[in-house]
């Protein structure tokens, strides 16, 4: 008997020394996969450098910056006007976008009623879905002859032009971000206003804003990073002529566009000059987020926490007082706030409208699903090539964003150095512009690696751009999960491997289905990271090793290559279609989960 009870014990204690084993395993796998964030942006940084010291060498890195002359007949490359031009359409761009977006911010706060809320939330959520390329399809078909007439110019392509398209597209960013802010100003600081007299439009402009303004600043430097590494867009925009931008017509470069343009046929030192003005992107974009982080870390509104209520749109008639209007400018700013959120979606409206409308009548089942050809191109290679990108991005980007999740938010240390570090990196690589993430992938996986132009190429890409929001969604669903349960699990003996997979991970689906949603968004709409990395051919896909189109940057080799213009419209509303699609259906998960956890 006692020999038995020593051999269970011995089993008992083997049984232990197995579970600590796998826990220990786990916990590493775990810290590796959040820490390829770091690796991934340590490897883009680094690649990009050793491929842009020739170019700095044989030209002089401060030549490169300063000069004023771009020939790749000539081998003269000075990219100082592209430097120049970029600064000014972001900063223009960022001062009418964020005046916008913080006017349509406040509205959505303080003034829009409880039953247009939500689809006022839908409208920008649809508008920051819609593709880039989408934005400067409009702006070149619809805008640019308003302009042209208006002004009465030969061609509206430059700096005026520009900063409209871009300033509609970063506009839902900034207000997401400026609302969500806003929401999080505690409810005494509006109660108290009106307490001490002031009118509900100087409770809201005088007292909530301001208090707000970290949260503003944050959403603003954002803005400045999403402008700044837009490529698409300005491309068709810019008019594409190396100058500086002393006119609002004068054609003009940006530092995107000028790779975008000519990276495809670049060979030698023009191609490394190429790609040393992705890294001096990347430089700026790097800057930005250092910026950005700086300011989310004394992101804090004074007030005690503990008897602190987050701002709550209600019904009540105490709360929605009719104060006497006293003609001050907190009234007029009211006044800009609804004219400005009603803008807002006509706009929207407008966009989606003209894109079905040049469109859907254009679109046939034989542009659909018929066989492609250089003569006769359709959307059936770009149906298996989008459907082949998503499905090998997803699988490698998701077992990546949810190990990091899950390291970041069951075994780290909340608020401890090595998360701070992880999150810096994170949001460095979600910041990153498309075009720089072509640029990494063309070189690293294209060359390097030996892939070429192929869908594994795009796809290994992708991965790396989707991850960030599947890292986010998932760390936020993790964390809404209640610490009871996993209490209860460790209670039943279970451990911490089998607590995570067994009763968290399942309450944590919404937020893992919405990222997938999400990603796949992305992922439909993505066309500068794709171009040199899976191609732009019309042909369908053989496989992974072939290359491919997406629709995206199908629809931009029919407007690039002056194709048939049909095409393109044609294109474009099957775009929209899919992106209406997509949010539906992250509103309708979110939707589905959120009856569950009720039940």
């Amino acid at each position: 008997m006692a020999q038995n009870a020593a051999t269970a014990t011995k089993g008992a204690v083997r049984n232990g020394n197995l579970a600590s084993v796998r826990e220990n395993t786990a916990k590493g796998v775990f810290i590796a996969l959040a820490a390829f964030s770091i690796l991934a942006v340590f490897a883009i940084v680094i690649y990009l450098l050793a491929a842009s010291i020739p170019a700095f060498r044989e030209i002089g890195f401060f030549k490169f910056l300063t000069g004023s002359i771009w020939s790749a007949k000539h081998e003269l490359f000075g990219i100082l006007p592209m430097i120049v031009s970029s600064l000014v359409l972001t900063v223009l761009s960022v001062l009418l976008g964020g005046i916008l977006a913080i006017f349509t911010a406040v509205y959505m706060v303080y003034y829009c009623p409880i039953w247009m809320k939500k689809i006022y939330e839908q409208i920008i959520n649809l508008l920051a879905g819609i593709p880039s390329l989408i934005f400067g399809y409009f702006g070149l078909v619809a805008l640019k002859p308003v302009l042209d007439d208006l002004f009465n110019v030969g061609s509206s392509l430059g700096l005026l032009l520009s900063t409209l398209v871009l300033s509609i597209m970063i506009l839902p960013t900034i207000t997401s971000l400026v609302k969500n802010s806003l929401e999080n100003v505690p409810m005494h600081y509006y109660e108290g206003a009106l307490a001490l007299g002031c009118t509900k439009n100087q409770a809201v402009w005088k007292v909530c804003l301001p208090a707000a303004k970290n949260g503003i600043i944050a959403a603003l430097i954002l803005g400045i990073g999403r402008a700044v590494g837009e490529t698409m867009a300005v491309q068709l925009l810019l008019g594409n002529l190396v100058n500086y931008p002393t006119g609002l017509f004068l054609p003009i470069r940006s530092l995107t566009s000028n790779i975008v343009l000519e990276f495809g046929y670049s060979t030698g030192l023009h191609r490394e000059a190429l790609i040393a003005t992705g890294f001096v992107l990347l430089i700026f974009i790097l800057i930005i987020n250092l910026c950005l982080w700086a300011v989310k870390k004394n992101d804090s509104i004074a007030g005690n926490k503990f008897f602190s209520r987050k701002f709550k749109q209600t019904n009540s008639t105490l709360a929605q007082l009719n104060y006497k209007k006293t003609g001050s400018l907190q009234d007029i700013l009211w006044i800009l706030s609804h004219i400005i959120a009603i803008l807002v979606a006509v706009m929207l409206a407008f966009i989606i409208v003209f894109v079905f409308v040049r469109g859907i009548p254009n679109i046939s089942a034989d542009f659909l699903f018929g066989e492609s050809a250089n003569a006769h191109p359709t959307l059936s290679p770009a149906f298996a090539s989008t459907g082949m990108l998503i499905l090998m991005a997803l699988l490698v980007a998701l077992p990546l964003g949810i190990g990091a999740a899950i390291f970041l938010n069951e075994y780290a240390k909340r608020g401890s150095k090595l998360v701070k570090l992880i999150r810096l990196f994170i949001d460095t690589l979600a910041g990153i512009p498309s075009i720089v993430f072509g640029l990494f992938g063309a070189i690293f996986f294209g060359t390097y690696c030996g892939m070429g132009y192929s869908l594994i190429n795009g796809s290994l890409t992708l991965a790396l751009i989707i991850l960030p929001t599947i890292i986010r969604s998932t760390e936020q669903s993790l964390s809404e999960v209640p610490d009871s349960m996993r209490e209860a699990s460790y209670a039943l003996g279970a451990g911490k491997l089998k607590t995570v997979f067994v009763v968290v991970l399942p309450q944590a689906i919404s937020g893992i289905v919405t990222s997938i949603i999400l990603s796949i968004g992305r992922i439909v709409g993505e066309s500068a990271a794709l171009i040199y990395t899976a191609g732009s051919v019309v042909n369908m896909p053989t496989g992974y090793d072939s290359a491919g189109s997406s629709f995206a940057v199908m629809m931009w080799k029919f407007m690039s290559e002056g194709l048939d213009m049909e095409l393109c419209y044609a294109t474009a509303a099957v775009l929209m279609i899919l992106v209406i699609i997509l949010n539906i259906l992250v509103t309708l998960s979110q939707k589905f989960f959120n009856r569950s956890k009720a039940k």
